[in-house]
């Protein structure tokens, strides 16, 4: 069975970032697809250090959830991101939180598929997007696309929920 892990970048555990990736979640549920989303959290993320501690342990010196994926890493076949847009851009934690894991993976990431989602009040999300899909790309991971830009608009859920385009697009 395939399974697809989706990752809450927000430090909202249930705002407009998981409310989109719950809509892809339920999509993947439909075709028998094993998911699960992991919220990063609220605190602080640490950034990389350069350490490489990890390239001999496979697992990152800071013990948080960026270890937990890297445990589950060879058993799944997808990877969802979704980030709120602050100042144009994906979330501070995020961004910690991925250059970590795909330092740390290396070429563990090559050939999983790999797919984002921005949540913003207006504006921002393709800048987000982008740096979003630059991981991906940089893994040597296929992306999954759609029929048009995978982000959200709304500054609560219920806001998130009415729109339908959307919505629709994260389908």
């Amino acid at each position: 069975m395939s399974k697809v892990i989706l990752i809450n970048g927000s430090p909202n555990q249930q705002g407009c970032t998981y409310t989109g990736l719950r809509e892809v979640e339920e999509v993947l549920k439909k075709h028998g697809i094993d998911t699960e989303i992991v919220w990063i959290g609220a605190e602080p993320i640490a950034g990389c250090n350069g350490c490489n501690a990890c390239r001999q342990t496979k697992r990152c010196r800071h013990d948080d959830k960026v270890n937990y994926i890297l445990d589950m890493l060879d058993d799944i076949d997808g990877i969802v991101v979704g980030s709120p847009v602050y100042y144009a851009g994906a979330s501070g934690q995020i961004t910690a939180f991925l250059d970590r894991l795909f330092w740390s993976a290396g070429s563990r990431m090559a050939g999983k598929v790999g797919a984002a989602i921005a949540s913003c009040r207006r504006a921002g999300s393709t800048v987000t997007l982008d740096q979003l899909y630059k991981y991906f790309a940089i893994a040597a991971m296929p992306i999954a696309t759609s029929q048009y830009w995978t982000m959200i608009h709304g500054q609560t859920p219920d806001e998130v929920k009415q729109d339908l385009e959307g919505m629709q697009v994260l389908r």
